[in-house]
């Protein structure tokens, strides 16, 4: 489980204020949920004042989650620096940092389960949407991806249907080490090689339109 991504200056912005105590709100999370009882808690135990707390989280629930959002960015980029990305193949890349995000969630479970219980209101889809692609996009640049065509969106789309699919076995999975989890993301990352392969060896190295509905199709019913 990850602390608080930095120390906070003495006189912290509202915006460092913000990304400073998200991981402690989480932690809250679990007995007050996500909402004001829960920065309360956060700011109490940072020894930051309440009521200025509070106004660094003016959207309130969906404010509090894309901070925590930000600051497990921060995490997995601590825990996978470019050095160390550049050694990996793009599958090893692309795999761990998936997990670089999870082990920075690891202990908050329940905090993520509230998250994406949030998330999943039809008043919060569209944003919920914005934060599902930042965060493919985050891992596919940090994994060194510079594509600018029609490759940059696919790539987005299909690492965010993974890692969404791959949230919601991590929120329930006991398994030692997470290990059903890591299973599971990889038959998903294989899968998608293995169909990448083919579409190459079909076409002959020529573009095809790709298609989300058939692909989302693959993910929402893969074989487990």
């Amino acid at each position: 489980m990850t602390t608080t991504p930095a120390t906070l200056p003495d006189d912290p912005t509202l915006d460092e204020l913000r990304l400073a105590l998200a991981p402690a709100v989480a932690d809250a999370v679990v007995f007050d949920g996500w909402g004001d009882a829960a920065v309360r808690a956060a700011a109490t135990a940072e020894g930051v004042d309440p009521d200025v707390a509070a106004l660094a989280y003016p959207g309130g629930p969906m404010d509090m989650i894309a901070a925590w959002i930000e600051s497990v960015d921060l995490a997995m980029i601590a825990a996978l620096p470019a050095e160390r990305l550049a050694q990996m193949k793009i599958r090893e890349r692309i795999a761990g940092l998936v997990f670089a995000r999870l082990d920075a969630m690891r202990g908050r479970e329940e905090a993520l389960r509230r998250a994406l219980s949030v998330m999943a209101m039809p008043q919060n889809a569209a944003q919920a949407l914005r934060l599902g692609w930042r965060t493919a996009d985050v891992m596919w640049r940090c994994a060194g991806d510079t594509a600018t065509d029609y490759n940059h969106y696919t790539k987005r789309t299909m690492l965010g249907a993974i890692y969404g699919a791959t949230l919601t076995v991590f929120v329930d999975d006991e398994s030692a080490d997470k290990s059903e989890t890591r299973a599971f993301l990889d038959r998903r990352i294989e899968g998608i090689m293995r169909f990448e392969k083919a579409k190459a060896q079909l076409l002959g190295g020529e573009r095809e339109h790709f298609s989300i509905a058939r692909f989302l199709g693959r993910l929402r019913y893969p074989a487990r």
